[in-house]
């Protein structure tokens, strides 16, 4: 806010002119006016009734006397005070600069007194601009330019304080480029003013996206500030450490006092099965999906086997007789009640598919029978 109301009051000077103000009773007072500006400069405390000249550089600009001008070279953009003594000189101009001596005089004119000023004619500062950079290894160069405004004066707060030589790397409070060290951040804020005007602009600190690391890896020790999106040194082991080596990390976004920070072999394998546990998560998932669907197979088959038709299952196989000769025994003599030997051969089974034969009655499947005499 203070940034953007210094910037607003510079616009506004520089469009309806910038005054300032002088008190020139002292002898050897330096005064400064802003280009297209005005200024006021305090000559006596009382010019009523009294004789005084009043000469730039030697040459007659006014002279007053008896309450009235007998003279005034500048009487279109001046305007004097007799009673307070001050006299208002605008639209000035480079010309205007320069040695100014005001001599009184007593009622035997004589002078009675003799006050030189000098006044500086300054272009007043119209704006700031900042401009920053993130360096090779996160440092921050800031470089604060004006508009205009001659003889400008640099200085810079952080946060509201003057930056200390702990927060810089180069440069200092009254240079107009600065470099801050890695660690640095906040509202950076740069001012810029001369004798007739000042103005201010703020910037939040770039984020260089640098992280400073500071480890012993394979027991090298590492600390240095590294780029982020890049960073290959210090970077997490994905398998379990080799038994006997030991390798500690830290990564931090500034140095710290402690030069390492050891992890005990306990907390690095923590950090491996948590590193884990989506790959452990993932099979597990897997090995139960499998064995739902396995056990989804076996019911099924299981479920058809029991559904299957009786009638189905009596009838899978037909049967095959083999040829049946009835002979009459050798040495017997036929007898109408004669015992008959049968003589019955093999019987297969086969497992061709049932054919459906509709039955008709009691009718009955016979072998054909050879008789032997």
């Amino acid at each position: 806010m203070e940034a953007v109301v210094g910037l607003l009051v510079a616009l506004l000077g520089v469009s309806h002119g910038v005054e300032t103000y002088c008190d020139g009773r002292q002898n050897r007072t330096q005064c400064y006016g802003a280009l297209g500006g005005a200024v006021v400069l305090h000559l006596m405390d009382n010019a009523a009734g009294k004789k005084i000249q009043w000469k730039k550089n030697n040459t007659n600009i006014m002279y007053w006397n008896n309450n009235t001008f007998v003279y005034n070279e500048i009487q279109d953009r001046s305007l004097f005070t007799p009673n307070n003594g001050k006299i208002r000189i605008t639209h000035l101009s480079r010309i205007d600069g320069g040695e100014y001596k005001l001599q009184l005089f007593d009622s035997n004119g004589q002078i009675s007194a003799l006050r030189i000023l000098q006044l500086s004619i300054q272009a007043p500062v119209s704006s700031v601009l900042l401009v920053s950079e993130c360096l090779s290894q996160g440092e921050i160069r800031v470089s604060c330019s004006s508009e205009g405004g001659d003889s400008p004066h640099y200085s810079w707060t952080l946060d509201g304080h003057t930056l200390t030589d702990a927060e810089l790397l180069s440069g200092n409070n009254e240079t107009n480029s600065i470099t801050l060290k890695q660690q640095v951040s906040g509202n950076l804020v740069c001012s810029v003013r001369n004798q007739v005007s000042s103005v201010s602009k703020e910037q939040k600190t770039p984020d260089c996206g640098f992280i400073f690391i500071n480890c012993t890896s394979n027991g090298t020790q590492i600390s240095q500030w590294v780029f982020k999106a890049n960073n290959t040194l210090c970077i997490e082991p994905t398998t379990n450490p080799t038994v006997g080596k030991e390798t500690d990390i830290i990564m931090s976004s500034k140095p710290t006092t402690n030069t390492t920070n050891n992890i005990s072999n306990q907390t690095a394998s923590d950090i491996q099965w948590f590193s884990n546990m989506p790959v452990v998560a993932g099979v597990l998932t897997a090995l139960v999906l499998l064995f739902v669907i396995g056990l989804a197979v076996i019911c099924t088959q299981t479920k058809n086997k029991n559904n299957k038709p009786k009638a189905e299952e009596d009838n899978e196989q037909e049967v095959t007789y083999a040829d049946v000769r009835i002979m009459q025994q050798q040495g017997r003599q036929l007898q109408q009640t004669a015992e008959v030997e049968v003589e019955y051969g093999q019987v297969r089974f086969s497992g061709r598919p049932q054919q459906t034969v509709k039955p008709s009655g009691d009718d009955c499947v016979y072998a054909k029978v050879h008789r032997d005499s």
